[in-house]
C-alpha cells in the first residue's frame, strides 16, 4: 500500500506468501512483481520529480528485480532471498533436507533450530547487498566489497549501522552535487530475528549496541563481541534483548538523521516521515481483530514547512496516502488515468482543512477492514464504535444490535458497506489478468 498507493485489489500482493501469479507468458505461475501491476511507485514518483533515490534496509520483495522499483541505489539487509550464498557471514538459518526430512540448521553452530524460519542475519554480522553503488563493480553485489570494508567487517558489525552509513554517504554525495534526494529506509529494527549471540535463548529481538541519552545528545558504546560457534561474550556492550531496546535504537538513529541534516545545512529544507508497518508480534502482527494489526504511528517532521497543524491530530489516514502526499511535496503531477486509492495529506497539513478523509481500508487476503470516524468493520466481520479511542486503543464497544445505535452510525455503516465491493475481488480476481 505504501509503495503503490493502491490496495491489493489492483496490485495483487494480498498477504505474506499470498501473492497473485502471472497467468500467461514464459513466467506463467510465478509471483507477479509489484511493479508489473503497479508501475508507478514512490521511487518512480521521486525520480519523476528530479530526486536521487535510495532504498535501504528490509525489502521482502521476493522474485522481483530490485532495479525496477524506481531507486537509483540500494543497500539491502538481508539479501539472502535476492542473491543466495552470501560468502561473508555464517549467521544463517538454512533448510537441510536429508532422507526426506527438512531440518532448519544454524550454519554458525551446525545445530538444529526448532522455532524459527530461514534467514540471514540482518543484525549482528549481517548479510548486506548493494545495488548500483559507485564503489561496486557489479550492479548487484555483496558487501563488504572493498579491502577496507572486508578488514573491518566482523562480529561487531551491526546491520542497522551499516544501513545508516550507506544512507549518509548517499546524502553527502548528492548534497555535494546539489541534487535533492529521497530516501526510503525500511529498518529491520523492531522486526524479530534469530539471536546468533544467544542461539539457545529463543530471543525474538536480539540486543542492540548500548546507547544513552543525556537530555541533549546520544552516546553509543562501541560493541566488543568475541567468540565463535554459538558461544559469544558481549563484554557488557550489548543491551538486553527486547522490543524496548529496538525502539530506543530507532530513536537514536532518528537523532542521527536530524544531526546529519543540520551538518548538511538542510534541516529546514527536508521532510522526515516516520511510520510503522503493522502491529507487533504477539499482539497485532497478522491480526484482523479490530485495529490490532493496522493502527500504527505516522509522524511528519518538517520544521521548514508552513504547517497549519501541530502535534497529534484526530484524523484517519492509511498507507496508500503516502504516494500522493509525496507527489504533492515534490511538486510532480500524477497521471489522471492512473488509479490510486490514497489521498494526499499535504492539503490537510498546510491549509485550514478540518478533515483528511472519510474512511480508510485494510486487508489480509480475503479479510477486509474498513472504518470511518464513527464505526469500524474488522476482518472478523464484527462492527465497533470507534468515535472515541480507549486508553488501550482497542477496547471499543461492539455493535450487536443496530437498532440500539444512532442513525449517524447506521448511515456511516451503509456508506462503508457500499465501498467494500470495489475491493472485494480476492476470490474472483486473485491473480492479475
Amino acid at each position: 500500500m505504501l509503495m503503490t498507493g493502491r490496495h491489493a485489489s489492483i496490485h495483487k500482493w494480498w498477504h505474506n506468501e499470498d501473492y497473485g501469479r502471472l497467468q500467461d507468458g514464459p513466467d506463467k505461475g510465478h509471483i507477479v512483481p509489484l511493479y508489473t501491476t503497479s508501475p508507478l511507485q514512490i521511487g518512480h514518483v521521486a525520480q519523476q520529480a528530479g530526486y536521487a533515490t535510495l532504498w535501504a534496509g528490509k525489502t521482502q520483495m521476493k522474485h522481483c528485480d530490485h532495479q525496477l522499483f524506481g531507486f537509483d541505489e540500494g543497500a539491502f539487509t538481508p539479501g539472502s532471498y535476492m542473491f543466495p550464498n552470501n560468502p561473508h557471514t555464517d549467521f544463517k538459518l538454512k533448510w537441510k533436507k536429508e532422507n526426506g526430512t527438512k531440518t532448519l540448521i544454524n550454519l554458525d553452530t551446525g545445530k538444529e533450530v526448532k522455532k524459527s524460519y530461514p534467514q540471514d542475519s540482518w543484525y549482528w554480522k549481517p548479510s548486506v547487498a548493494l545495488m548500483n553503488h559507485p564503489d561496486a563493480s557489479e550492479p548487484i553485489e555483496w558487501w563488504p566489497n572493498t579491502p577496507q570494508a572486508k578488514k573491518e567487517y566482523d562480529l561487531n558489525t551491526y546491520g542497522p549501522d551499516v544501513e545508516l552509513d550507506f544512507i549518509f554517504d548517499f546524502m553527502d554525495r548528492k548534497r555535494a552535487n546539489g541534487k535533492p534526494f529521497f530516501i526510503f529506509h525500511t529498518t529491520h529494527l523492531g522486526h524479530d530475528g534469530f539471536d546468533w549471540l544467544h542461539p539457545k535463548s529463543g530471543n525474538k529481538w536480539p540486543g542492540t549496541p548500548i546507547v544513552k541519552w543525556d537530555g541533549k545528545k546520544y552516546t553509543r558504546t562501541t560493541p566488543n563481541i568475541t567468540g565463535d560457534n554459538g558461544v559469544y561474550d558481549t563484554h557488557g556492550t550489548v543491551t538486553e534483548p527486547g522490543m524496548h531496546s529496538h525502539v530506543k535504537y530507532i530513536d537514536y538513529q532518528i537523532w542521527l538523521y536530524l544531526e546529519k541534516l543540520k551538518e548538511l545545512g538542510i534541516d529546514n529544507d527536508t521532510i522526515l516521515i516516520f511510520a510503522a508497518d503493522n502491529g507487533t508480534s504477539g499482539y497485532g502482527k497478522h491480526s484482523h481483530d479490530r485495529q490490532k494489526g493496522t493502527h500504527v504511528p505516522l509522524m511528519v517532521y518538517a520544521p521548514g514547512a508552513k504547517f497549519t497543524k501541530q502535534g497529534k491530530q484526530d484524523v484517519i489516514a492509511d498507507m496508500s496516502d503516502i504516494l500522493p502526499t509525496l507527489a504533492d511535496i515534490m511538486g510532480t503531477t500524477l497521471p489522471t488515468d492512473y488509479e490510486l486509492h490514497g489521498q494526499s495529506l499535504w492539503s490537510y497539513l498546510t491549509t485550514d482543512k478540518k478533515k483528511h478523509r472519510d474512511w480508510i481500508y485494510a486487508y489480509k487476503s480475503d479479510k477486509q477492514l474498513i472504518r470511518g470516524h464513527k464505526v469500524l468493520k474488522d476482518g472478523n466481520n464484527k462492527w465497533w464504535v470507534v468515535e472515541n479511542t480507549p486508553d488501550d486503543l482497542i477496547s471499543f464497544p461492539q455493535i450487536t444490535d443496530w437498532d440500539n445505535v444512532s442513525e449517524a452510525y447506521r448511515n456511516e455503516r451503509d456508506m462503508l458497506k457500499s465501498l467494500l465491493p470495489k475491493f472485494d475481488n480476492y476470490d474472483t480476481e486473485h491473480d492479475p489478468h
